[in-house]
């Protein structure tokens, strides 16, 4: 029989099959094809072709928007929502209007264009995670904004419009339902309990026999949560309580780097080259945060469709239990 199983977080219910769990070749996975890097806008050579860079880490001297660097920002070019203007937020009958005011930015992970975050060395991870930091240090000094978004997309599956490695930051004037939600959720396990529930379920997945742990580092677990919406989804979490991704230090940020690498690596050693999205939930800027959140990174890949069931019910039906899946990815 499927069990049923409850986020502890948010509430959310996710139907898992138990009975005859999936295992990677029984996705239905369309082979991954590059389509080739000829007028590719974030290839070296072609920095033109974007909007002018924002911010960049180079080893080298060189000009602006030319090659050289090894992580590039820049705007997007149709962006979301755009930087300028108020937000005029009024209403229109029962609806809330406002203006489209944020920021949405590009960050071009690596020069390469057939390189993902696997493929790249602990440094030029660690690279990526420094401008996320830094992005997001520049950001919240523009008080409009509220939220950070923080996210990436491989494949068409998972909605990538460019096949080239790039993670996508876009500013938010408020708070997100679904972030909302997990701070809501923390804030009242702690309330209720006086301890984080992410800190709680650390230990959780710690002392029970370690079954859905994929890696441990000196600060960082990388696990499949018991309540996955996913198969093969994968949190990474830091050890110890910290509420905000952009107040994380240079000699954790290097573990972070490396846990990243192997967790993302072991995903591509068991299922290939697979759509996915990552996106690191942390907390709101600009207002008042409970101490009570945690932040972490959310690995999802796209091996199924959500259909007709999911987006009527909001369960979410996971074909691979993720202590089938933590197994698999920690032995690969």
């Amino acid at each position: 029989m499927p069990e049923l199983r409850k986020d502890p977080i948010v509430g959310r219910w996710v139907v898992v099959n138990v009975e005859n769990p999936y295992l990677p070749q029984d996705f239905n996975l369309t082979p991954f094809k590059w389509q080739g890097n000829q007028g590719c806008p974030f290839c070296y050579g072609n920095e033109h072709l974007t909007p002018a860079e924002i911010e960049v880490i180079s080893p080298i001297p060189r000009t602006p928007n030319s090659s050289g660097w090894k992580v590039r920002v820049v705007p997007n070019k149709f962006p979301a929502l755009r930087i300028e203007g108020d937000l005029n937020k009024h209403a229109s009958g029962i609806y809330d209007v406002s203006n489209g005011v944020g920021a949405h930015e590009v960050i071009i992970d690596n020069p390469d264009h057939y390189k993902d975050m696997p493929d790249l060395d602990d440094l030029e991870v660690e690279y990526i995670l420094k401008t996320y930091r830094s992005r997001s240090l520049d950001l919240r000094k523009d008080k409009r904004f509220k939220y950070l978004l923080i996210f990436k997309n491989v494949g068409l599956e998972a909605g990538a419009s460019l096949e080239h490695c790039h993670s996508q930051l876009i500013a938010l004037p408020m708070v997100p339902k679904n972030v909302a939600e997990e701070v809501k959720g923390a804030q009242h396990y702690y309330e209720y309990r006086e301890r984080c529930i992410f800190c709680d379920m650390l230990s959780y997945e710690q002392e029970n026999r370690g079954e859905r742990v994929v890696l441990e580092t000196q600060h960082f677990i990388s696990f499949c949560p018991l309540s996955s919406r996913f198969s093969f989804e994968v949190w990474i979490m830091p050890k110890d309580h910290s509420v905000d991704y952009a107040e994380t230090g240079d000699a954790i940020l290097w573990d972070l780097s490396k846990i990243f690498k192997d967790t993302l690596t072991r995903l591509k050693k068991v299922l290939g080259q697979h759509p996915y999205n990552y996106i690191i939930h942390t907390s709101p800027v600009n207002t008042d945060v409970p101490f009570s959140y945690h932040w972490h990174i959310e690995i999802m890949p796209k091996l199924t469709s959500v259909a007709g069931f999911e987006w009527g019910s909001g369960f979410y039906v996971v074909q691979t239990p993720p202590e089938t899946a933590a197994k698999l990815l920690r032995e690969c």
